[in-house]
């Protein structure tokens, strides 16, 4: 398939510091490209670059003739005096014109457009909003190419799975940039990890990064030892996470079952939460029959709910469900309308707000973490304050840049770091992963695994809430907080549903009609199944023999080059034969 964007020799620098040295790659038509990478370490800058935002140093950058393209970066502009419909549908001069088509009215209904109010001055909206519209905007084109800059921040994990169906749908190439793991796992076929000036590349989603990531520290004895403890561990927890993560690897097995053999799990339960009993007592955070509201809209009707010791809660719903103003009832920073909040005696509170609290801009970041404490205990491990900056992205030349110095992310892992050192027992973390890259990510979920306390998170992250939390509960709009044993997985269902029955029944079909289609799409798919199946047997057959001549011509560079391009080709055609088979095979579950 023909290039898009080629990039060829291409650097790029602010000040002294080069984000891009050299770089070379290109996007090809049907590419899905997830980029990754440390705040601060150039992703934005390449995007900008690819996009003709901003014009490199060094090198040239080629696009293919009437490229078409849509940029949604984090700085949303809109247009001063538009409205909601002027921004996103400024394309059709008629109502019935854009109303006609599915795919449209799907983008205007998905990212809650509607919802705002099309004839809605754009000016009157939030931030989050404004990203949303953008993102509508951009999404409604015909494209060849959609370039996103962190699209799921402002989405809940309703709007996030959407936003990943819609983009599987379509075959427009992509070039993300996101922090969400289980975005870059669902939506992306290749990664590039930008680090130190270099842009290298990827099969696969995050598994296969992380996989891939480990594997070349395994083999490579230069390899920091600490980055390839914590991506063993996070390799491990995917490994023995949810079945959807792990449903297509392209990495080896075998491979990666050696690489994590001695990984424990990722924590001990019951040892955290016998701990946990021991500093907290019976008694942490109760709501008894409370009814809360934000603002106008009810939230809680006379709802009880017990927070016990160790206990490890992700909190979901819909944006403007109230999960914001239950975190803040929770934290004892507001009053329900009725009832009451009961807090143990022996509860020392932390509560990670999305606001950004006033730091100490006169003194720099170690300073600013051992105001807080010298030393922290967390579970197990003692660090001093210096260590944990570190492993919240503060490496050491770094620890000495004055506070009013720190960018908006930066300030956000002071913000946690100085959260953390007050050792409390009770942690309320309201949307964490803004402004974190993966690499602090991993590291906060590290912490938190061995963190032997209750914690209640509010986050659109999915992966973050499956890794760190034991159990999920929602805010589905009825007054009351709902467990879903189901976990996430249970919540998109429920939603589902419930707009399902909103919308009212569906046409009906005869019982005749639905038994003969059922059927007949049955059969169709036990006969694709056969022919994938054979066709495995084939590609396996020939990967063997490939080995065979790899081995007996071993002396021969120029036939070791020409089979080496088969087995190649015969990996990628049996990577894609085994996705379409498990693709197949789960319409007949």
């Amino acid at each position: 398939m023909a290039n898009l964007i080629n990039l060829e020799a291409v650097g790029k620098s602010y000040g002294v510091r080069p984000l891009l040295d050299a770089v070379s790659l290109g996007i090809a038509e049907g590419d899905r490209i997830g980029v990754v990478g440390l705040n601060g370490g150039g992703k934005t800058t390449l995007l900008e670059v690819l996009a003709g935002i901003a014009e490199p140093d060094s090198g040239r950058v080629s696009r293919v003739r009437d490229l078409r393209m849509a940029v949604v970066t984090q700085r949303t502009e809109l247009a001063e005096g538009s409205t909601v419909r002027d921004a996103v549908l400024s394309h059709y001069s008629a109502e019935h014109e854009w109303a006609a088509d599915a795919r449209v009215r799907s983008i205007v209904d998905g990212l809650g457009i509607t919802a705002l109010g099309l004839d809605s001055p754009t000016a009157n909206l939030s931030g989050g909003e404004r990203r949303r519209i953008a993102l509508a905007a951009a999404l409604v084109g015909d494209l060849d190419l959609i370039v996103l800059d962190e699209p799921t921040n402002h989405l809940d994990v309703e709007g996030v799975r959407w936003l990943a169906d819609h983009l599987l749908a379509r075959r427009t190439a992509l070039v993300v940039v996101t922090h969400d793991r289980w975005f870059l796992d669902t939506v992306c076929s290749r990664t590039w990890e930008v680090a130190n000036g270099r842009v290298e590349q990827y099969d696969g989603g995050y598994a296969d990064w992380v996989f891939a990531r480990a594997e070349r520290a395994r083999l490579a004895a230069t390899a920091e030892e600490k980055r390839q403890n914590l991506a063993r561990k996070e390799l491990a927890w995917l490994q023995r996470g949810a079945k959807a993560r792990t449903s297509k690897p392209r990495y080896r097995i075998e491979a990666a079952e050696a690489l994590i053999a001695d990984v424990p799990e990722p924590r001990d339960s019951v040892e955290l939460l016998t701990f946990a009993r021991r500093r907290l007592g019976k008694t942490v955070l109760e709501l008894e029959d409370v009814t809360l509201r934000a603002g106008e809209k009810p939230v809680l009707d006379h709802t009880t709910w017990r927070i016990g010791p160790g206990d490890r809660i992700g909190l979901v719903g819909v944006n403007g469900s109230g999960k914001t103003t239950l975190l803040k009832l929770l934290a004892g920073e507001s009053e329900p309308e009725q009832g009451r909040r009961i807090e143990g005696k022996t509860v020392r509170l932390a509560h990670l707000s999305q606001e950004l609290e006033d730091l100490p801009g006169q003194l720099r970041v170690l300073e600013a973490v051992e105001e807080i404490s010298g030393r922290v205990v967390l579970g197990k491990q003692e660090m001093s304050a210096s260590q944990l900056a570190e492993r919240l992205g503060f490496p050491a030349a770094r620890q000495w840049t004055p506070v009013d110095d720190l960018s908006g992310g930066e300030r956000r892992r002071l913000q946690l770091a100085r959260l953390l050192m007050g050792e409390p027992n009770v942690l309320l973390l309201d949307e964490p992963t803004n402004d974190l890259d993966i690499d602090t990510l991993q590291q906060l979920e590290d912490m938190l695994d061995s963190w032997p306390g209750t914690l209640v998170v509010v986050s659109h992250d999915r992966y973050l809430v499956e890794r760190v939390c034991d159990a999920v509960y929602g805010l589905l709009g009825d007054g009351r907080i709902t467990h879903l044993p189901g976990g996430i997985d249970e919540y998109l269902r429920r939603r589902q549903a419930s707009i399902a029955a909103a919308a009212g029944p569906a046409p009906a079909v005869s019982g005749g009609e639905q038994k003969r289609s059922s059927a007949a799409e049955h059969r169709a798919a036990m006969k694709e199944l056969s022919r994938l199946e054979r066709r495995l047997d084939q590609l396996h057959a020939r990967e063997a023999e490939l080995h065979e001549q790899l081995a007996l011509h071993a002396t021969n560079p120029e036939k070791l080059v020409e089979l080496n391009s088969e087995l190649k080709t015969v990996r990628t055609e049996k990577d894609e034969v085994e996705a379409r088979w498990l693709e197949t095979s789960e319409l007949l579950d």
